[in-house]
């Protein structure tokens, strides 16, 4: 009889690790490190899922005493930099860090290759990015009611941006327009850079994007304004803006997850060597407030709590882009 899948989701890479750490000389997971750990970034150069990987590897060879390098592979929504982990040597000298989509959402819209349940183990949560849905000068309502309600009136006068086919925002949209039934127009991006290039220039009503410090400055500026936010809680950079549970959208109320993985069948010692320096660095005043002033929330855990999480949420993230006939290109 099959396990269930609760059981059976990235089970088999948490076996996979107890079982190589049985095999493992007691002195080689006592060495470790001994030479540079490579840390790969599966996005681009500049963001903040790059600044705060930067900020960790940077404490990181502080605490372990030896070089963490941090290498950008960017592309496919994370995917391509979760596959190259996924091939790496399992010996701890090469780890990523990544949003959680890669495992838990991607290979229900697309084609990985790799397999989120087998090739990667989760070694810690490192934080929440908060997903706002942000107001161009294009839309002249004041709330996100009145943006339901002019999409409801007037069928496709509401465009609504995201970065991507199958990312986190484009889940957020569909789950408003499931609930809503309103007519929204989706415009899917390649990447966050030209969408926001386009917000500013007023080319759409709408778009759902993370958190981070170039949008802060730009709804700082009031050439963007928030109408609502994603998260478990109203987030302390914007106490005023509701969250989408709040508003009556509990489904749309997602937040993009961020962590450090490691290959699949890397050693359990050294898993836990690895969160507790994770969870040691993530707790140092310059880490954390890298993350607060970029409307990122640090979070921190065991291995085990985050694949707990990433169980839940690949589950969750099956039945939504069903409900939603969600694919990307």
């Amino acid at each position: 009889m099959p396990l269930p899948l609760r059981l059976t989701v990235f089970g088999t890479a948490a076996i996979a690790t107890v079982l190589a750490a049985a095999s493992l000389p007691a002195s080689a997971a006592d060495a470790y490190p001994s030479r540079p750990i490579r840390l790969i970034v599966a996005y681009p150069t500049g963001g903040i899922s790059d600044t705060v990987a930067r900020a960790l590897a940077e404490k990181l060879s502080e605490q372990m005493g030896t070089s963490v390098v941090v290498e950008n592979k960017a592309g496919a929504g994370g995917s391509i930099g979760m596959d190259a982990v996924a091939k790496a040597a399992p010996d701890g000298y090469t780890i990523g860090f990544s949003s959680t989509s890669p495992l838990t959402l991607n290979p229900h819209v697309g084609r990985v290759h790799y397999d989120p349940q087998r090739d990667i183990v989760p070694v810690m949560n490192v934080m929440y990015s908060p997903v706002l849905v942000v107001a161009t000068s294009a839309f002249a309502g004041k709330s996100f009611q009145d943006l339901v309600a002019q999409a409801q009136a007037k069928p496709g006068s509401v465009r609504w941006a995201t970065s991507g086919l199958g990312t986190i925002g484009h889940v957020v949209l569909e789950q408003v327009k499931a609930r809503s039934k309103a007519d929204l127009t989706l415009i899917p991006y390649k990447g966050g850079g030209q969408q926001m290039n386009d917000a500013l220039g007023g080319q759409f009503e709408v778009m759902s994007t993370n958190a981070s410090p170039a949008l802060t400055q730009q709804m700082q500026a009031g050439r963007l304004r928030p109408l609502a936010v994603g998260a478990p809680k109203r987030i302390d950079a914007l106490p005023d803006v509701p969250t989408l549970a709040e508003l009556g959208y509990a489904k749309a109320n997602l937040t993009s997850t961020f962590g450090v993985f490691a290959p699949g069948k890397t050693p359990a010692p050294i898993v836990a060597r690895l969160n507790a320096e994770l969870n040691k660095a993530l707790a140092a005043p310059e880490v954390k407030d890298r993350l607060l002033k970029g409307g990122e929330v640090p979070t921190g855990g065991t291995a085990a709590q985050f694949a707990a999480a990433i169980r839940a949420e690949y589950e969750d993230n099956a039945r939504i882009v069903k409900e939603a006939g969600i694919k990307a290109e």
